[in-house]
């Protein structure tokens, strides 16, 4: 029971700062060598240490690539759709190099919506549109607006 007592009081005594040597000997028992922390000797910590740099700029260098690829299809559909051009995205690009393009499967589908458009723009194109196209409905439909057209006009019309 008194150890119990002990160990409460002693806890919120600390926490309020008038304790006194529990602190010192927390910062004592942790080594100061980073290396020794983590189990290993001077070199191989250092090692470690660039291998981790060397990965961290693999990765934001493979980072950036991707934003200027993202901002390269952005442009791209800019262009297209004529939209204003965004500094941004140039920049971005400026910032990875020369090298940067669409990524491969999106020049795929770039080239194939090319295709598709000059398709529907050519004359066979639209030739092929109208054989699609359900000539009974568009008859019936012309059919619909003639005879409303004729009623309206008999209703303003005492001649007719």
């Amino acid at each position: 029971m008194a150890f119990l007592m002990k160990s409460m009081l002693s806890n919120q005594v600390k926490n309020l700062g008038l304790g006194g040597g529990g602190e010192e000997s927390k910062e004592e028992s942790t080594p100061s060598d980073p290396a020794a922390a983590a189990g290993m000797t001077r070199e191989e910590y250092e090692e470690y240490q660039k291998q981790m740099v060397e990965e961290k700029m693999e990765r934001d260098a493979a980072f950036a690539h991707k934003k200027a690829e993202r901002a390269c299809l952005r442009v791209h559909l800019r262009e297209k759709y004529r939209l204003p051009k965004s500094e941004l995205d140039e920049n971005q690009i400026q910032m990875a190099g020369d090298d940067v393009g669409l990524p491969e499967d999106l020049q795929k589908m770039v080239a194939e919506d090319q295709v598709e458009e000059e398709d529907k723009d050519s004359i066979l194109g639209q030739l092929q549109n109208i054989q699609n196209m359900d000539m009974d409905a568009i008859k019936e439909k012309a059919q619909a607006t003639f005879s409303e057209m004729k009623q309206a006009a008999e209703q303003k019309c005492a001649v007719m």
